[in-house]
């Protein structure tokens, strides 16, 4: 059965209305979790080919948010889906106002490769809980893994409910041609570009998460070990192939010395290493060619070497960089780090209002005038203070971007809001009703209508 006979399925068993029955979803819900508990073994394998990623990474990355966000639909899919009663304005009274959210029908989302496994399964899920039929397209770019979530899925559900694509470009492109109720793409600003506009021919809604440059601004006034820290985690967690990984570093020029210091201390702590079980590999021949053009060896700090055939990169930090370097025309996706400075805040805002808004920006300080000030003036999808990425694991607040990083968003309710469609509804009397809205229109029905508008 070729992709469009299951999309032709799928809409036949949308239209059954089987999928808006609760129990269905907490059922069907239920039985991915298991089907994903029952393979986590063979997930595991699978992602290790790609990336040589350990079972602790990619059970704290990958499968418990998964499980997570199956765990959180389920408790909570009663009251998400339950009518919000609104009030009713007076000249619609007696009346009784609600908005019921309904599931938008057949949906595609389209994952991304460098957390395969969540970034491709959490939209799905949130699909799922919001009665929909999903074909879910992985990105063949991670080739094992895409495999293993059309193996364990498509044995386990229908087709005509919930199916996993295989395939390339060709594949991806054939599927854009076709009428969704509903797209969620993950992965670059690019591709996602190409994703809207195969979406507007059609005009289905569509929810873009991208990327962008995400600033990580250190003031004088932070605590720079724990900067630090967190700072070295964050930016080569995955290698660095992290959509919400800090891109740059904005460092005061009073500390900046003292900051590079704890970096150089920290990557060497962690031991990022070829052998070490938690740094990965980079995804393929041509992302690596990609980052190692983006290294200038005159301005390495530290690191700087790398090895093709094991598709190793260490962790680089790059000093004196400006905004004319290469490694500052897009964004690095990779365990490259550049460090660029400022003399002021309002300088380093500026650095970055320069440019696209990016998907996350974050602020290391401890003065709260400081917090205040980067909260309200920068626009960015979402970000941290004296922390990074931990946002995204927050399932109550809302993930996404905003501008060239990304339309809409979703974890959490977000997700449910995401797939579903908010339908006002009002129920009136059929009693107690002035004819003032009816013909002959008076003066005296216009003074009264004045009053109650």
């Amino acid at each position: 059965m070729n992709i469009q006979d299951i999309l032709k399925s799928q809409r036949e068993f949308f239209n059954s209305q089987k999928t808006k029955d609760l129990s269905f979803r907490k059922a069907q819900l239920k039985k991915l979790g298991e089907v994903i508990r029952k393979n986590e073994p063979f997930l595991y394998e699978e992602i290790y080919k790609d990336f040589g990623k350990s079972k602790y990474d990619t059970f704290t990355t990958e499968i418990s948010f998964i499980l997570n966000d199956i765990e959180f639909y389920i408790k909570n899919l009663n009251s998400l889906a339950k009518p919000d009663h609104k009030a009713t304005n007076i000249v619609n009274m007696p009346g009784n106002s609600r908005v019921y959210y309904d599931p938008l029908g057949c949906t595609l989302v389209i994952g991304a490769w460098n957390y395969p496994y969540q970034l491709s399964l959490s939209p799905m899920i949130a699909a799922m809980a919001a009665g929909n039929c999903c074909i879910l397209k992985p990105s063949e770019v991670a080739e094992y893994t895409m495999k293993a979530m059309a193996k364990i899925i498509n044995e386990s559900f229908d087709s005509n409910y919930i199916f996993v694509a295989e395939g390339g470009v060709q594949e991806s492109t054939e599927i854009l041609k076709m009428k969704f109720d509903k797209i969620f793409f993950t992965g670059s600003t690019r591709v996602g570009q190409i994703v809207y506009e195969a979406a507007a021919k059609h005009l289905t809604p569509v929810t873009l998460e991208l990327g962008g440059k995400s600033p990580t601004i250190v003031t004088a006034n932070a605590n720079l070990d724990v900067a630090a820290k967190r700072i070295v985690w964050g930016k080569f967690l995955n290698a660095g192939q992290t959509c919400v990984a800090p891109d740059y570093i904005l460092a005061d020029k009073k500390i900046e010395s003292d900051l590079l210091e704890k970096l150089k201390f920290y990557i060497e702590k962690f031991k990022y290493q070829p052998e070490s079980s938690h740094y990965m590999k980079i995804i393929n021949e041509r992302n690596f060619d990609r980052l190692t053009k983006l290294i200038d060896k005159e301005k390495v700090l530290l690191g700087g070497n790398y090895d093709r055939e094991k598709r190793h990169i260490e962790p680089t930090v790059m000093k004196n960089v400006t905004w004319q370097d290469a490694v500052m025309q897009e964004e690095i996706f990779g365990p490259i780090l550049p460090v660029l400075s400022f003399e002021t805040l309002d300088e380093a805002f500026s650095q970055v209002e320069a440019h696209d808004k990016p998907l996350s920006a974050y602020l290391f300080t401890d003065k709260d005038d400081e917090k205040e000030k980067f909260t309200k003036r920068l626009c960015f999808g979402g970000g941290c203070i004296n922390d990074v990425i931990m946002h995204f694991g927050n399932h109550n607040l809302p993930f996404g971007g905003v501008g060239a990083s990304g339309i809409g968003n979703y974890h959490g309710k977000y997700g449910f809001y995401a797939f579903s469609h908010e339908k006002a509804m009002m129920d009136r009397a059929t009693w107690g009703e002035p004819d003032l809205k009816y013909p002959p229109y008076t003066e005296s029905k216009l003074n009264w209508v004045k009053k109650l508008l």
